[in-house]
């Protein structure tokens, strides 16, 4: 499924719709639907608006109406998705003019009871919703590789020291692991230490891979990564 959801397949096929290319748009847009959720909460007033507009892009967005200008963000699906967005945004305030849900267009399935609860329970900030967006962007990219490094790990029989070594993948470099996650493993301090360094480097790879999802050029993946961990740091 990876290699058939790479913004390499839509970006190919350009304006053409393929099957491989709608898999592939329809995909990325349900893994990174969250942050446009986002830019529009920030905008909007009240829940039920933002859901109502989010919901109208995609039908639109997914109908390939915004396909022309793909090669205008430098292959970024991120910057193109926002861009699109912004577009769509720009002729739809007027709400007497807005095609609401449930008019017979196609919808993707969101949660977006998960999404207001989120949106609320996040930092509140002076953030703008450009940066909004790169944040919750980095934020949803970041969960998804944890996500899928939670799964290798249980396939392997690796579950428990997934849990336990979890906290230690955020931290900088020097951290070390104490003793207390040594016991509770049953391992050495050393032997932790390597394990530590090993998950956090199989992290890293994952990464650079779902961060190389979303990227035309696979040359762009390390400023991508330090623009995404930049978002924290912006305030």
């Amino acid at each position: 499924m990876f290699a058939t959801t790479h913004w390499t397949v839509v970006l190919a096929a350009g304006r053409r719709s393929t099957p491989q290319a709608d898999v592939a748009l329809e995909e990325l847009c349900r893994t990174y639907w969250y942050p446009l959720y986002v830019y529009v909460r920030r905008h909007t007033a009240t829940r039920e608006d933002a859901e109502d507009l989010t919901q109208s892009f995609f039908a639109k967005f997914l109908e390939k109406n915004y396909l022309e200008g793909l090669r205008s963000d430098k292959g970024k699906f991120r910057a193109f998705l926002l861009a699109a967005l912004k577009h769509f945004l720009a002729n739809e305030w007027d709400r007497a003019n807005r095609q609401k849900r449930g008019s017979g267009i196609t919808l993707l399935s969101l949660d977006w009871q998960s999404a207001d609860t989120r949106y609320q329970i996040d930092p509140a900030d002076n953030l703008s919703p450009d940066k909004l967006y790169d944040r919750a962007w980095a934020v949803t990219l970041l969960e998804r590789v944890v996500t899928r490094l939670r799964q290798e790990s249980d396939s392997e029989g690796k579950g428990k020291l997934f849990e336990q070594l979890k906290p230690f993948l955020m931290l900088g470099k020097g951290a070390i692991p104490n003793a207390q996650a040594a016991a509770a493993l049953d391992l050495t301090e050393g032997a932790v230490r390597v394990a530590v360094h090993r998950l956090r480097r199989r992290f890293r790879e994952l990464l650079r891979q779902e961060i190389g999802q979303t990227l035309a050029d696979p040359a762009q993946t390390e400023e991508e990564m330090r623009a995404l961990f930049n978002a924290f740091a912006e305030g």
